[in-house]
């Protein structure tokens, strides 16, 4: 337990510009604390002890604003930066390294049985506002854009942008995307374009006449 809370501390520090010393990550960030209180929670729920594990996450809840499910496993090194409004689920995942931001829901679609919330791998990072809702698996070193809705796999190393969310990158490489609503032609630009290109062939009919009559 003493080595996650260095690990936790130190994933702090390490990614937070404004965090100074681990006595101030210790004391004064609910991230923090909220992943602390999940531990005995978590180790609470899975001796089937669901009332008091869910008792300690009510309370962690209380001071925190974050919202963590005693049944959801979460590894080393995680950083909720700001944390107001975060909510994971009971048989969510969350692996060593990732970020979650402020509003990150990791929850469900309420049609699944069993496994319902889903599994992020290690070094993902989740900007604010983002939803993943569903049973399904976000890859090892991928980031999911501000405000987006997930609601599929996403391959390692890709990042995830919009409503639904799509991947628009894979390892740093851009993937080419489907027309939507910005890429449509502007039908009054098209009729425009075309009558400045009659006014210009009438144009030089015009100067052509003028020219034979002098």
């Amino acid at each position: 337990m003493f080595e996650n809370i260095k690990s936790d501390i130190k994933a702090i520090r390490e990614r937070d510009p404004a965090a100074r010393s681990a006595l101030e990550v210790a004391l004064l960030y609910p991230g923090f604390h909220a992943i602390m209180l999940h531990r005995p929670a978590h180790r609470l729920y899975r001796q089937r002890a669901f009332f008091r594990a869910r008792m300690i996450s009510q309370l962690s809840r209380f001071l925190t604003g974050i919202e963590i499910h005693p049944g959801a496993k979460i590894g080393r090194g995680v950083l909720i930066d700001h944390g107001s409004g975060v909510v994971i689920g009971e048989t969510a995942v969350v692996g060593d390294n990732c970020i979650l931001y402020q509003g990150v829901t990791l929850g469900g679609t309420g049609k699944d049985k069993g496994k319902r919330h889903p599994t992020l791998g290690k070094n993902v990072t989740v900007g604010s506002g983002a939803k993943v809702l569903g049973p399904f698996k976000i890859g090892d070193n991928s980031k999911i854009a501000s405000n987006a809705v997930v609601l599929k796999p996403v391959p390692a190393g890709a990042t995830s942008v919009g409503v639904p969310a799509r991947v628009v990158r894979i390892n740093g490489k851009k993937i080419p995307q489907p027309h939507d609503h910005i890429d449509i032609p502007d039908p009054v630009a098209f009729e425009m374009k075309a009558m400045a290109d009659e006014i210009a062939v009438l144009k030089r009919k015009i100067e052509e006449l003028e020219h034979k009559q002098i």
